[in-house]
């Protein structure tokens, strides 16, 4: 039987939980899910604007030029991205904090039966990938980083120079390879965090997940590969 005491201290801990439902575990999964979904759709839509440097010079910088010229368009695409990935890394940093103070002293010897690389690696690639961010817009949308003379209204220019240079490129296959293994277990996770995938005697067997995957990170790997082996001229 509970006391008055216990009972009134427990009172305010559940008022927390009914106003602040995204707070709870499950609340903080829905919300990676959710945003990571976000993330996986502009990847989608980025990958099918970049290829068009296989049409040449005109048709990839016409693309570039629509967007400068619908402003309220690009920059309600960028906060919207902005807020997604703050949500969706302000999430996982406290899903991850939870985990380590549920288990402060880690196990002696762990040996997992059916979890993935990807699966394990999450919070690492996620670190490296936001990184990666960073680098590229620095790279290709600031010229702050640039390896090869950077010129504002020719990104056709600034993309098939840029990955001439072998370290650019290195980078580049090296963060997209990372993107596969992300958005492979994202995927996936994501439909599960969201009740829309059900549980299967076989969960490593992930088709959807493993199309996407695979397209996102054949598509953008084959730019700056076909370039640096002497597309692009």
């Amino acid at each position: 039987m509970q006391s008055i005491g216990e009972f009134n201290e427990d009172r305010p801990h559940d008022a927390s939980r009914r106003l602040h439902p995204w707070r709870s575990t499950v609340g903080l999964k829905v919300l990676m899910a959710a945003t990571g979904i976000v993330l996986v759709v502009f990847l989608v839509f980025h990958l099918l604007g970049n290829l068009l440097v296989y049409r040449g010079r005109d048709a990839l910088n016409e693309y570039s030029a629509f967007l400068v010229r619908e402003p309220p368009l690009l920059w309600a695409a960028r906060a919207v991205l902005l807020a997604s990935a703050v949500i969706h890394i302000g999430a996982a940093a406290l899903l991850w904090n939870r985990d380590r103070f549920a288990r402060p002293v880690a196990y002696r010897r762990l040996r997992p039966r059916s979890t993935t690389v990807p699966a394990r690696t999450m919070r690492l690639t996620g670190v490296v990938l936001a990184g990666f961010i960073v680098f590229h817009i620095l790279h290709l949308t600031t010229g702050t980083i640039a390896p090869v003379p950077f010129e504002k209204h020719d990104v056709y220019h600034n993309v098939v120079e840029g990955f001439r240079v072998p370290w650019v490129v290195a980078i580049y296959l090296g963060a997209l390879a990372i993107v596969g293994m992300h958005v492979w277990h994202g995927a996936w996770a994501s439909l599960r965090s969201l009740g829309r995938s059900r549980p299967s005697p076989r969960p490593k067997r992930r088709p959807v997940a493993w199309i996407l995957a695979l397209v996102l990170w054949g598509g953008f790997s084959s730019i700056p590969l076909a370039i640096w082996l002497g597309g692009g001229r």
